[in-house]
């Protein structure tokens, strides 16, 4: 189980010391800075108190996390549905306001961000000044986790807001109003700090210290510089259009080669400090089991106690009341775009542990069986309570959010080889993420076959496109990916025309079968389903209790394919900053990108 981390919450400019069940800190205001920063226990305990932001009630628990990400050419936020004016469809619907009543308040993730930025400040102050970190390991090591956890908050301020606040230094009485900058000056910034924090922290279980996820280690810090650099030098929206930065430190030419480096070093240690796990299911599983173990796939996790947290509760399949799994009827706020399924090869093991099409059904004295869904309403399978270890009884399930594993390593790296050094330097990693898609048996066909067809560099690129999606699907990472690859509008553009397709059953989809024959098994609890794969097409009237058309107009209506965005995406990838943040500004904050 998880250790606790209790908080004394002090005022937002002031760091916070925390401690472990075990820990007796005394409060800040009790401790001088050179005691507390040259203390390797009491430094341990503010460094802590940084992830606290995290899981404040509006921050990346409850706001950043359930509603950034969405919606993209796989994924769905089902609040979409309820209209271009509702605040939760705005957005993921790409059309968001400044005055967005559900983001509008002051102690929104965009404050939370900066808190745990600020607290991250006085930690590298204090260890810089008082650490001696030339001479005591453990003390460099926090200052590298410092470092690490300001660049996280960093990343995620700017995937959701692109050019921010800089603040690098504790507030002062002179820098409390700051104008925000161009993202590529904090890119750069952040670039560096990685490179340097990287040469403080251990690999994964290299000692105690990175023995679990929870912890920032030597190979998260790696693949989080190498997303980075990927991003810096990608295409965005600036106020001038979309493109790569005109910075002429952060083209692809210096940044792609940083960032292979940095996954080189990884997968060099791969089979010491980390693998992939044999089977695409048990990621998620150990993430729902609270497995936060290192030496595996996951690198580092946001670090929730059981009663913070809300990542099973928003994403998860959805169960309809309390039952045999859960105390608290919750998941499903949102799900994968239909087109999907049919897009994977039916032989992939991803697309069951990915995609579901069922939800549990109100329980009668306690137990519930799985229900069909529907074609417009499926879930996200790597999240599910049924996976989970304990019971939870609130809306808070305290699972951690898997930030960054080890797959997407090796895939950053199969691309940057191919943009660099051409499809043959880029399939070994290729095939190393499909091998384990497919059973040993179909490696021949669906992993040497397929990869050595892809003989040009621009075929190569798509099907790792189409490969990211199929192997993070609901992690709510390819929003930025396809904003960086100029792909953003494209790709949900090809996804509307796939599931009218779908929907007519043509083209591509033309195989796929109209209607679906299900029971339940003899457990009473388990659906059984033909005529979801592609040709399944028999009458089974005699062999199911149960049918229902699966595909046509009204099952996949209109409404839920265009609600996919109601502006262009391209000219609104960022949020707004919102407009209690601008009102306290001084002036000194605006709104870009038409908001």
């Amino acid at each position: 189980m998880k250790n606790l981390i209790y908080i004394f919450c002090l005022a937002l400019v002031m760091p916070l010391v925390s401690c472990k069940d075990y820990l007796d800190t005394p409060a800040k205001s009790t401790i001088d800075e050179s005691v507390l920063f040259s203390t390797p226990d009491l430094a341990q305990g503010a460094v802590d108190g940084i992830k606290f932001a995290f899981s404040e009630t509006n921050a990346h628990r409850s706001r950043y996390t359930p509603y950034f990400g969405f919606n993209t050419d796989i994924e769905y936020h089902y609040k979409s549905l309820d209209g271009e004016f509702d605040d939760d469809g705005a957005l993921s619907g790409y059309s968001a306001t400044a005055q967005n009543g559900r983001m509008n308040q002051s102690n929104n993730a965009w404050a939370m961000m900066y808190q745990g930025i600020e607290r991250a400040n006085i930690c590298i102050r204090g260890l810089r000044t008082y650490g001696d970190i030339e001479n005591n390991d453990e003390l460099a090591r926090l200052l590298g986790e410092s470092l690490t956890l300001r660049a996280i908050y960093y990343s995620d301020l700017l995937r959701a807001w692109g050019d921010v606040i800089p603040r690098f230094d504790p507030i002062t009485s002179e820098t409390i109003y700051v104008a925000k900058v161009s993202r590529d000056s904090i890119y750069k910034v952040i670039i560096a700090d990685l490179e340097e924090a990287a040469k403080y922290v251990p690999w994964p279980k290299e000692t105690s210290a990175t023995a679990t996820v929870e912890t920032v280690n030597k190979a998260f810090i790696k693949g989080l510089r190498a997303r980075m650099c990927m991003a810096a030098s990608g295409y965005s929206q600036y106020p001038d259009g979309v493109r790569r930065s005109e910075d002429p430190e952060l083209t692809v030419a210096k940044m792609y080669p940083i960032a292979l480096q940095e996954c080189l070093d990884v997968i060099d240690q791969e089979g010491f400090s980390v693998e992939l796990e044999d089977e695409f299911e048990t990621v998620f599983r150990k993430n729902c089991e609270d497995n936060i173990n290192a030496g595996g796939e996951s690198l580092w996790e946001i670090p929730w106690a059981n009663s913070r947290g809300r990542y099973v509760s928003s994403f998860g399949v959805r169960h309809t009341s309390s039952d045999q799994y859960t105390g608290t009827g919750r998941g499903g706020s949102a799900g994968p775009n239909p087109q999907l399924f049919y897009d994977y090869d039916v032989k992939d093991k991803r697309r069951d542990v990915t995609i579901v099409p069922y939800r549990w059904a109100k329980a009668v004295d306690g137990f519930a069986p799985q229900e069909l869904s529907d074609i417009e309403t499926l879930y996200f399978g790597k999240l599910r309570y049924e996976w989970m270890t304990r019971q939870t009884t609130s809306s808070d399930d305290g699972i951690n959010k898997n930030y960054m594993r080890y797959a997407e390593i090796i895939l950053m790296a199969a691309e940057l080889q191919n943009e660099l050094n051409g499809p043959t330097a880029a399939a070994p990693y290729l095939k190393k993420i499909r091998q384990r898609a497919f059973d040993q048996a179909d490696w021949s066909e669906k992993v040497d076959d397929y990869v050595n067809a892809l003989t040009s560099k621009e075929a190569m690129f798509n099907a790792i496109v189409d490969e990211h999606a199929f192997e993070f699907c609901g992690e709510m990472l390819r929003k930025q990916t396809l904003i960086r690859w100029n792909l953003l509008k494209t790709k949900i553009d090809e996804a509307k025309q796939k599931m009218y397709d779908l929907r007519d059953r043509t083209g591509a989809y033309a195989d796929v079968p109209e209607k679906l024959y299900y029971s339940l098994a003899d457990d009473g609890e388990t659906l059984e389903i033909y005529g979801l794969n592609r040709g399944e097409t028999d009458d089974k009237s005699n062999e199911y209790d149960e049918s229902t058309t699966w595909i046509s107009a009204e099952e996949l209506s209109d409404e839920r394919i265009e609600t996919m965005y109601f502006n262009d995406p391209d000219t609104k990838q960022f949020w707004p900053i919102w407009q209690v943040f601008i009102d306290s500004s001084n002036g000194t904050l605006t709104n870009d990108y038409g908001y």
